[in-house]
């Protein structure tokens, strides 16, 4: 960041976190001074949004359900040059928002995201999330030739040009796979900040269903694969019909070489191997068009993006 005294924003999304919120704020608050506090009410049905328009921060409201929604809602109506995106349910230390805002303040880093570490038991984590968390990881880190160590957090810094360059399409808990996705694909920089991940305080409750918001995560992962990596992935389904085709093919190709007048008996096959190879080449050319539309898109994304940041 060149700004001497960089405007900061701290975004806080929340449903039904009247447990937490008002530590949240007070922490938040205490840390950065001099930033604007934003709580993004979700459809609370509790005291949440109350309690933070009790302690003086502006309150919004997003009647869509889900997280991917508040998300974009911040992008819209908050302008900073420094954000900060934490839940509200106070699993993440305030203290740490210094470490994680200096690689960004610095221009290290477009994002910093905090990569959870339990603190004191494991009670913060569930088994099944950090089953989850490390399919998650290994997908994107094979895929996008990435090395992060946690995907979901929920704990992020950015910059203006981050929030000015990365499109926000997901709905849910997916947000965060999208976030990180996204910016690997915009080659933006990305650095990894550990902090802390503690237990919810009594009264509060973790709003993931871990079986259902981790299917649309992973669906996510294979929709933003198949999106923005198409001569990879139709290409990968190009080569496997390809050889299918020519295992396929062998029979017929050594009847005609071993029958005198060249007779195939394996017309089955025959026919079979020439729609494989054929599909093959279908998926094939289907890659490299959607590859130079999107790198065309992507030119064009540039220079639009470019000077809002």
């Amino acid at each position: 960041m060149t700004e001497a005294n960089p405007t900061i924003a701290v975004l806080i999304p929340c449903h039904d976190e009247e447990a937490a919120i008002g530590k949240v704020i007070d922490d938040f608050r205490a840390q950065l001074p001099e930033a604007s506090l934003v709580v993004f009410d979700n459809n609370s049905t509790d005291r949440t949004a109350e309690i933070a328009a009790a302690r003086g921060v502006r309150v919004y409201r997003e009647p869509r359900q889900g997280k991917g929604f508040v998300v974009e809602a911040m992008f819209d109506k908050v302008q900073a040059d420094l954000y900060v995106m934490v839940d509200g349910d106070d699993t993440y230390p305030a203290e740490c928002v210094h470490e994680l805002l200096d690689p960004v303040r610095n221009g290290s880093a477009d994002m910093a995201v905090g990569a959870r570490r339990a603190e004191g038991s494991q009670q913060a984590f569930r088994a099944m999330h950090v089953a989850g968390n490390s399919l998650v990881r290994r997908l994107i880190n094979m895929i996008f030739h990435s090395k992060f160590t946690d995907i979901l957090s929920g704990y992020r810094a950015f910059n203006r040009r981050f929030a000015c360059t990365v499109p926000v399409v997901s709905a849910g808990f997916e947000i965060e796979t999208e976030l990180t996705v996204q910016a690997l694909y915009h080659r933006l920089m990305v650095v990894e900040v550990p902090v802390p991940y503690r237990a919810r305080p009594e009264g509060g409750r973790s709003k993931l269903r871990t079986f259902r918001d981790g299917a649309r995560v992973l669906w996510k992962i294979f929709s933003l694969f198949r999106a923005l990596k198409p001569l990879t992935f139709f290409g990968g389904i190009a080569l496997v019909l390809l050889a299918a085709g020519i295992l396929a093919g062998l029979p017929p190709i050594v009847d005609y070489f071993r029958e005198p007048q060249h007779y195939v008996r394996h017309v089955p096959l025959a026919i079979l191997a020439t729609g494989l190879v054929l599909l093959s080449a279908s998926f094939a050319f289907l890659g490299l068009t959607l590859h130079a539309i999107n790198w065309r898109f992507k030119e064009l994304h540039s220079v639009l993006s470019r000077g809002k940041s």
